[in-house]
């Protein structure tokens, strides 16, 4: 997709606002019209107005109810539409979806607060990755995928161990002045039968 400056993303001071790795990650995501895309961690809701722009049918969650309110007033805003959920990882989500998008907190920190939980992801950065992927085929259609942000900052052995298994693709990758950025469109291993 196309980063579009002229989508209206009013901010708060307790969510993430759009920032760089918003935007690798649009950039580097293609979506179809009809696509069911499911935002996990949508802060703004940046990444659902421009899946929704696209056509996308899409829902948007985030574990800070501020954020979910943001994003459903930018989605508002913009005159789109998605299904808006307070939820920690899938504890809120039902049906299944095409493209499960998560922007991770992927600093190797450990945070509290409302705000801190977009970027703190541990002593490791892994954050909620590891439950993403372990619960995503319960979410995912039969040729569904996870697309994630990923930091050189992470610990890059514990990412690779949770990697090992699946297809991953690099959709782009971004240095920044103290990390390189990767978006990694994830999908499940299918087996097929001798």
């Amino acid at each position: 997709m196309k980063y579009r400056p002229d989508l209206v993303m009013a901010g708060d001071p307790d969510v993430y606002p759009p920032s760089e790795d918003s935007i690798l990650l649009i950039e580097s995501l293609e979506v179809f019209p009809g696509e069911r895309v499911l935002e996990i961690g949508c802060g703004s809701g940046v990444v659902s107005a421009h899946c929704a722009t696209e056509g996308c049918v899409v829902t948007a969650g985030d574990v800070n109810p501020k954020a979910a309110e943001l994003a459903r007033r930018n989605l508002e805003a913009n005159g789109l539409s998605a299904e808006i959920v307070e939820t920690d990882v899938y504890s809120n989500v039902h049906g299944t979806f095409d493209t499960i998008v998560f922007n991770l907190p992927y600093l190797p920190v450990e945070e509290e607060g409302l705000l801190a939980k977009a970027w703190s992801g541990g002593p490791d950065g892994l954050g909620p990755l590891p439950r993403l992927l372990d619960e995503a085929p319960r979410f995912l259609s039969e040729n569904g995928r996870v697309v994630v942000v990923v930091s050189s900052l992470m610990d890059q052995e514990a990412l690779d161990g949770l990697l090992e298994g699946f297809q991953v693709k690099v959709l782009g990758e971004e240095a920044m002045f103290f990390e390189r950025l990767r978006v990694l469109e994830i999908r499940l291993r299918r087996h097929t039968a001798k």
